[in-house]
């Protein structure tokens, strides 16, 4: 069975992982190579950009708003 297929019978937090990590990796790494670009300056939210719309995707493949 596909993995993304069954989404709709599992739970929200399993869900929630498998977007984040296959639906919206893409995302997920352009956050986190911020963070790592930027993580000496934690004074600044340079990184909020790429967390939007990391949370976009999230939000679009777990069907919220």
């Amino acid at each position: 069975m596909n993995p993304l297929t069954a989404t709709t019978t599992q739970r929200p937090l399993a869900r929630l992982a498998l977007h984040s990590t296959a639906t919206c990796s893409a995302h997920a790494t352009g956050y986190g190579k911020c963070i790592l670009a930027t993580y000496t300056d934690v004074s600044k939210d340079a990184c909020k950009e790429e967390f939007a719309r990391f949370a976009k995707c999230l939000r679009d493949a777990m069907g919220r708003k």
